[in-house]
């Protein structure tokens, strides 16, 4: 077992990190839901991952993304696939540099055991949720984190016995509310937090 591992297993019961490690997750868009969930995950002690996203590391993005000023100009897939190993040298990772649409999702996640929704564009959204969600695989989403204050107006609801979604529900970010580092932060943690709570009850 490496380092980091042998540090992690400490947290858990030897079933319970056998879980963790056996889990595969996917990660659907790597801005700042995805990013910062990802690495969440990777710091309870997951390793398997898909992560998928088009887009490149911008200025703008630095605010709440998980990315550093040097990785401005190059796609995001290949920066987070950096900043993860960096926790965790051991991971499994598996990035695609393209955008996800209903012709590839089962060839991007159809070996997830659960997928983290991390989208910006609510056609996306939809379009995986349906997707996975009538195949039976958890989806774990995001509706509503624009802005800044009231952040325990963030929470967690169990739509279907498959999806949760996280937010407020209403503070879709907009030319208005904009995407700030507390919600946006707080919410990508709350997503971590279902799925360690899912692996760890048994459910995966």
């Amino acid at each position: 077992m490496d380092t980091f591992s042998l540090q992690i297993a400490e947290f858990y019961t030897p079933k319970q990190f056998s879980r963790i490690k056996q889990t595969r997750i996917g990660v659907a868009g790597a801005g700042g839901l995805g990013s910062n969930c990802a690495s969440i995950l990777v710091r309870c002690g997951f390793e398997r991952f898909h992560i998928a996203d088009f887009d490149l590391v911008s200025g703008s993005n630095l605010n709440r993304q998980y990315y550093f000023p040097d990785q401005v100009g190059r796609p995001k897939v290949e920066c987070l696939r950096e900043n993860l190993l960096a926790i965790n040298p051991s991971l499994s990772l598996n990035v695609f540099n393209c955008k996800v649409t209903r012709s590839n999702i089962d060839e991007l996640f159809g070996s997830c055991d659960l997928v983290v929704e991390a989208f910006d564009n609510p056609e996306s959204k939809a379009i995986l949720a349906e997707s996975l969600i009538s195949k039976g695989k958890p989806v774990i989403s995001v509706s509503g984190v624009g802005g800044y204050g009231n952040s325990d107006s963030i929470i967690c609801r169990k739509v279907k016995e498959n999806f949760y979604l996280v937010g407020d529900g209403l503070s879709e970010v907009n030319d208005v509310l904009k995407p700030y580092a507390p919600r946006v932060m707080i919410a990508a943690a709350k997503q971590a937090d279902i799925v360690l709570s899912w692996v760890l009850a048994g459910e995966i």
